[in-house]
């Protein structure tokens, strides 16, 4: 069975970048109707030109509409689904069942995703929305693959899609409340401030006591006692597969582009190669918390990850690649070096892992430079290898 990699878009740059490291499919949304409301995402201009874009390329773009709505969205859901039908999206992703039956009475041949959201957990859910004329239901991340194989065996004319890689939600399916009550932004309308990523403390009762605020202390590691490890499920695509997994889902449209860089590129490489150490080791790179493989393999009571929020990853993000032209790559930069660092390229290409020094830098008027500490200016660098255009440059911690 053909795996599709589907890879997440926050705007029209790293719609780019995922399709140009390997992405098949990709997922993006619009300016409302979608759980990601602080993305850039797209106007319906640029969703038509994303659209076009994607489909030259033989790839899929599916739009999440994945809001729990409300009586006041609904003619405004049936005139987005009406546009989406109309530029040819691949799909809509939807939660509700109210938006599903306004997508099917507003825009009939526009193939509709049932959200994970909407909390597929068993086979008679995913058979339900089979029924009512679903094409993919997104599998709950609380599923193991024996689950999953079930439903599949169950359910086997409806595709399934699952996350392999990306931050988790510490409640189920994302149907969180905290954000609301902590902060009055709901999370199911696209407004979560990730409260379960805060430190927590613990207020001393004491009127007496001028303590105040109390350190919260699990197994002496912190008080991130919310947050969850990020999914990496890299190791085990092919028991995905196994399972019915047709479509293996990266998280992540609020993250930069080198991170869907790094991630698409080693998942690609995992799907048409295997894995592998090196596999292993380009997760590491980009910004993560611990991985964990979640409930893949059953019950596991080790997804908390107390230590911090937020984990460094192993690269700094240094430049995007412009192109190349005698001996020197035109680079956009994203992250301050000088000459005398050593660089190595991301690439969907086989300039993959190559290193090189920075012997001569040069501004584009032709002036040379030493330190490169302008955001977003060009500059003209040695550099052994050709790059081409959407290659990325990284160093090293």
């Amino acid at each position: 069975m053909k795996v599709e990699l589907l890879a997440p878009a926050g705007n029209f740059t790293k719609l780019k970048t995922a399709i140009n490291f390997g992405a098949d499919a990709v997922y993006v949304g619009g300016k409302d109707f979608s759980l990601r409301s602080f993305a850039d995402n797209f106007t319906r201009e640029e969703m038509t030109e994303a659209v076009k874009f994607a489909h030259s390329l033989g790839k899929k773009l599916y739009v999440t509409a994945n809001i729990f709505a409300k009586n006041a969205d609904m003619s405004l859901l049936e005139d987005y689904f009406k546009f989406l039908e109309e530029i040819k999206a691949d799909a809509a992703i939807i939660s509700d069942a109210g938006v599903v039956y306004a997508a099917k009475k507003s825009a009939p041949k526009l193939d509709i995703h049932i959200s994970t959201q909407a909390n597929l957990t068993n086979k008679y859910a995913v058979k339900f929305w089979r029924e009512q004329g679903a094409t993919r239901a997104v599998l709950a991340r609380e599923l193991s693959l024996e689950e999953i194989a079930e439903i599949h065996s169950f359910v086997p004319d409806i595709e399934l899609e699952a996350f392999v890689h990306g931050a988790m939600c510490i409640s189920y399916s994302g149907r969180c409340l905290l954000s609301n009550y902590l902060a009055g932004r709901e999370s199911n309308r696209g407004e979560c401030v990730q409260a379960c990523r805060w430190n927590y403390q613990v207020r001393k009762s004491d009127a007496l006591s001028d303590s105040g605020w109390l350190d919260i202390e699990e197994d002496g590691r912190g008080a991130y006692i919310l947050n969850s490890k990020d999914l990496n499920m890299s190791a085990h695509l092919n028991k995905m597969a196994q399972a019915g997994v047709c479509s293996f889902k990266i998280e992540g449209r609020m993250k930069s582009e080198y991170y869907l860089a790094t991630v698409i590129n080693a998942y690609r490489r995992c799907i048409d190669g295997g894995y592998s150490p090196v596999i292993e080791n380009e997760l590491l790179t980009a910004f993560h918390r611990d991985y964990t493989t979640a409930y893949a393999f059953g019950e596991n009571a080790q997804t908390v990850n107390y230590a911090d929020s937020q984990a460094k990853g192993g690269c700094d993000y240094i430049a995007n690649v412009i192109g190349s032209e005698n001996g020197f790559a035109i680079v956009e930069m994203r992250g301050r070096f000088k000459v005398g660092d050593t660089l190595e390229v991301l690439s969907p290409t086989d300039s993959f892992l190559k290193t090189f020094t920075v012997e001569k830098a040069f501004l584009i008027n032709g002036e040379e430079v030493r330190d490169c500490k302008l955001v977003q200016q060009h500059y003209k660098i040695n550099c052994p290898y050709t790059l081409t255009s959407g290659d990325i440059l990284r160093r090293k911690k």
